[in-house]
């Protein structure tokens, strides 16, 4: 390439003239939108270009592109455009699936991190709380055991219940 190319920035286009640009508007209305969290202000426009301008398989492929390209799209998302788009359903459907199937996975490996935490930090204080037992019962003064383990009045109150 020894000429320039040139650069379009379809952020600062307005839907409306996008709606205008036939084969090339589904494309340009989701390369200007796909890093919205909320997609759903598309429901309107997305799936009409889709429907009169483009085939079958270019509509995988902008869903695919959906689906791996900046924020994943809600399942709920993908469920109301199936419902425009029924000659895409059970592909759309699935894919709402997926990403909710995905969305639960997330979740419990975030629950499974925070649960493994907290263990950790009890484990930490039951473990301070057995040094403080030991060096009670060899005499050792009460606030040299807080300063020595580290612990609270409030974390010695529970071993003494």
């Amino acid at each position: 390439y020894t000429r320039g190319f040139p650069l379009v920035d379809v952020t600062v286009i307005d839907d409306d003239e996008i709606m205008h640009h036939r084969r090339m508007a589904a494309l340009t209305l989701l390369m200007k939108h796909i890093r919205q969290r909320d997609m759903m202000e598309l429901l309107d426009r997305l799936p009409r270009v889709m429907v009169e301008w483009i085939s079958p398989e270019q509509v995988r492929v902008l869903i695919n592109y959906m689906v791996n390209a900046g924020e994943a799209p809600a399942p709920e998302f993908m469920r109301a455009l199936a419902q425009r788009l029924p000659q895409h359903e059970d592909e759309l459907m699935t894919i709402a699936q997926q990403l909710e199937q995905i969305g639960i996975e997330k979740g419990l490996k975030q629950g499974i991190q925070l649960g493994r935490q907290e263990g950790k930090l009890e484990g930490k204080l039951e473990g301070k709380l057995e040094v403080a037992r030991t060096l009670l019962k060899m005499g050792m003064p009460h606030e040299s055991v807080l300063e020595a383990t580290g612990l609270t009045e409030e974390d010695l109150a529970q071993f003494r219940h």
